[in-house]
């Protein structure tokens, strides 16, 4: 799904908000977790999971065209862990044809 996609759908199932005060929500979420992000806090959405920020050392890496030695600085990327309740929605056993759909 993209940023586009979520906006649509948050739309659709929010009649009573303009698409522009739906894509304002959406950005605002979004710049909130990556300023609190970039501040090295951590995020966490009870029962979706968890945002963090992990430093990687600095080390010799490999270019795979040559095989030349290249330095790696040392840097953060951002790390998701997911919560509980997402790990059992994510991994619920999908449904066979002619089967009931149960109520999420």
């Amino acid at each position: 799904m993209t940023k586009s996609e979520l906006i649509a759908e948050l739309s659709a199932a929010n009649p009573h908000l303009t698409g522009r005060d739906v894509e304002l929500i959406v950005a605002t979420i979004f710049n909130e977790i990556t300023a609190a992000l970039s501040r090295g806090e951590r995020v966490e959405l009870r029962g979706f999971g968890a945002f963090t920020v992990k430093r990687r050392d600095a080390r010799t890496g490999r270019n795979p065209r040559t095989g030349e030695a290249v330095p790696v600085d040392e840097k953060a990327v951002p790390f998701f862990k997911a919560g509980k309740e997402l790990r059992e929605r994510v991994n619920k056993p999908k449904l066979t044809r002619g089967a009931e759909r149960i109520p999420v």
